[in-house]
């Protein structure tokens, strides 16, 4: 797919180069509040540079006020602005190669830096060289804004809210690009996989393979996820993204055989209609009036029950 990029630049543009870029990926959603938040840490810092990418969005107004944030900006920020949506692996790509330092932090258009030193720690671990790659963490609002949204807070809480000690024992298993900083001739060499289409697992099939031959450290340096999604769209996502689960399993099999999902669906491939029970767990999905643990419960089957079929038709093709 051939992508036409525009480019918007901030006044304020350093001759130095820049210990870290800050690369922002984002489809309709509005970036301002991050780029605000991380401008507050960078006004004086010529060690820092932002780099925002609109992949394909196509909506003038926000990429208006975006822009005017951008061109206002005390520090040096740009903003790349795509014709066609590409997906979120060729969104990374295109970010990193543009980046000026050795270094580049991704963070999801959704997430907030937790403390006021976010880019300052990040920086000293770089200067510290400790590793290659550093994942800081991250954590969720205590309370959902809507009701609907409460499913995903506590999904989110209870499978990628880990301590730093649980991730630093599973090593690449919990690595997310929402919060992830890499240095940047492991991309160039390592790149995100632009295969998986839609939503899910390139992170883990990225870090699964860059744990493989750099060293990745687990670091104490969360961001706030605060775009927590709905009910009906954790639903879609679960179902829709079987075939990048599958594609995952097939460049990792020794981590997916030992996760509790792979075991699972490839139980409920050899249950004769099986996919009967989904409109059972759907309606159990979506009922707040039942416990918690209980929703969870029927929202992981649910997915192990589509990616079970995805399983299935990627065998007969």
């Amino acid at each position: 797919m051939s992508v036409s990029i525009t480019h918007v630049h901030s006044l304020k543009q350093s001759p130095a180069k820049p210990k870290l870029s800050v690369l922002i990926p984002f489809y309709k959603d509005d970036p301002t509040d991050l780029l605000q938040s991380l401008l507050s840490q960078t006004s004086a810092d010529e060690a820092v540079e932002i780099l925002i990418y609109d992949d394909g969005s196509a909506l003038a107004d926000l990429n208006a006020k975006v822009s005017a944030i951008v061109k206002a900006a005390p520090s040096r920020v740009e903003f790349l602005i795509a014709d066609k949506n590409a997906g979120r692996s060729a969104a990374r790509n295109v970010l990193q190669q543009n980046a000026n330092a050795d270094w580049v932090l991704f963070l999801d258009a959704d997430m907030r830096p937790v403390s006021d030193s976010f880019l300052k720690d990040y920086t000293q671990l770089i200067s510290a060289g400790v590793g290659d790659v550093i994942f800081g963490g991250f954590t969720v609002p205590t309370k959902a804004e809507t009701p609907d949204q409460e499913l995903h807070r506590a999904l989110s809480e209870v499978s990628d809210c880990l301590t730093l000690a649980a991730r630093q024992a599973a090593g690449p298993q919990f690595v997310a690009s929402s919060n992830l900083c890499v240095r940047k001739d492991v991309l160039l060499e390592e790149g995100f996989d632009n295969g998986f289409k839609g939503w899910g697992w390139e992170d883990s099939e990225w870090a699964a393979r860059v744990a493989k031959k750099y060293t990745l450290i687990h670091a104490d340096i969360p961001a706030l996820h605060l775009g927590l999604e709905n009910t009906e769209t954790l639903l879609r996502r679960f179902q829709s993204s079987g075939a990048n689960y599958v594609r995952f399993t097939d460049k990792h099999p020794d981590i997916a055989k030992t996760l509790a999902l792979f075991k699972i669906s490839q139980k409920l491939r050899k249950i004769p209609g099986q996919k009967l029970m989904r409109p059972l767990l759907k309606l159990a999905v979506k009922l707040q009036m039942l416990p918690i643990r209980l929703r969870l419960n029927a929202l992981k089957m649910w997915r192990a029950s589509w990616y079970a079929e995805a399983f299935t038709l990627k065998a007969s093709a």
